[in-house]
């Protein structure tokens, strides 16, 4: 009765000093665990008399109630106190200032590419897009530039490594579109004019990088066929469109230019914004900035993609108003399109994911 008791008197104080639920896990297990000393008692009535073992264990259980009541009695002072020390820590001072909430918000060439779309839709324009792997048929032959054509040189190309590439035609041969004006080719093939498109998309070209240059950017074709269509359209059209991106009176100059899909030819600059025209540095002092290449769609790319030459070569012998199908195509960068706007002088800029510097649009 003595052992039991001072085992009694012996847990109440050590669960007492408990401070927390793994200490008093460890007495839990000390005492009424598999190997605890009550329950080592409680398996060694089995060696006393009979005519005393009830009694003693009684006395035993008596012990174990006690030591599990007071074990559940602190766990539930432990987690009430810790209850409580959570809720100090999560006072809300309802005098304090509110935290600025931070949104995210589109990347600045996502918010140009769609200005872009925004303008060319609400003049007719329907978007289309195209595969970034082509082949060298639509990239390059199909737009009058074939394999020996000397304007090859000018596209410096992403080549796809293929088996036995040498023994593919043109139609196989892979590569990473160095322009989104493939598409325009797709496109006649399966619709039937007038029409009316932009395609915008990322390209890929094996340059050198540089403050104006990169690898990868993002390209804009523009094409519209219809009847009767001349630069004159041409220039309305893209000088409506830089008033309304750049939201000013914007004036536009072409100069000949050659490109072998398109003839006549020309390269489309603007007025330089950083110094509205006087001439700066950014135009080397000319007060004009190329912004992209243009040009009447050729007649053999017309062929390429299926319409009828004929009716274009008997147009133009003809001395009446032209009837056949002929347009004008158009490119652009996207990103120098955002550098025009913002006055950004590092193409790199737009691909760091610096949040310093995106987070300014």
């Amino acid at each position: 009765m003595a052992t039991l008791k001072s085992l009694q008197n012996r847990t109440k104080k050590e669960i007492k000093k408990v401070k927390d639920l793994k200490e008093l896990d460890l007495i839990f297990r000390k005492y009424l665990g598999k190997k605890g000393e009550i329950i080592l008692l409680l398996k060694s009535l089995k060696k006393i008399p009979k005519g005393k073992r009830a009694k003693k264990g009684g006395e035993i259980n008596l012990l174990k109630e006690f030591v599990e009541k007071a074990i559940k009695e602190k766990t539930e002072k432990i987690k009430e106190k810790g209850r409580a020390e959570a809720l100090k820590k999560e006072k809300i001072d309802v005098t304090a200032p509110g935290k600025k909430i931070t949104f995210g918000h589109l990347h600045p060439l996502t918010q140009v590419q769609r200005r872009v779309e925004e303008i060319f839709q609400s003049m007719g324009f329907s978007i289309v897009e195209g595969p970034e792997v082509e082949n060298e048929w639509y990239n390059f032959d199909a737009l009058n530039v074939p394999q020996d054509h000397p304007a090859r040189d000018l596209q410096d190309t992403f080549f796809i490594k293929q088996k036995d590439r040498e023994k593919l035609t043109n139609q196989e041969k892979l590569i990473m579109r160095t322009h989104t004006s493939p598409v325009q080719i797709r496109y006649m093939e399966k619709n039937h004019p007038p029409l009316r498109i932009i395609v915008p998309g990322r390209v890929f070209r094996h340059e050198a990088t540089d403050a104006s240059h990169e690898a990868n950017f993002y390209h804009i074709e523009g094409l519209m066929v219809d009847k009767n269509i001349s630069v004159a359209n041409f220039k309305a059209v893209i000088q409506k469109f830089f008033r309304r991106f750049f939201e000013r009176e914007i004036q536009i100059r072409l100069i000949p230019c050659y490109f072998p899909f398109t003839e006549p030819s020309f390269e489309v600059d603007i007025t330089c914004l950083t110094c509205n025209g006087k001439g700066c540095s950014a135009c080397q002092k000319t007060g004009w900035m190329e912004m992209m290449g243009a040009g009447m769609v050729h007649p053999q790319v017309f062929k390429n993609s299926g319409l009828n030459p004929k009716e274009w070569h008997s147009a133009e012998r003809s001395r009446e108003p032209r009837s056949a199908w002929q347009g004008f195509a158009f490119g652009m960068g996207s990103d120098r399109l955002a550098m025009m706007k913002y006055k950004i002088n590092y193409i790199r800029l737009f691909y760091s994911g610096d949040l310093r510097f995106l987070q300014h649009f």
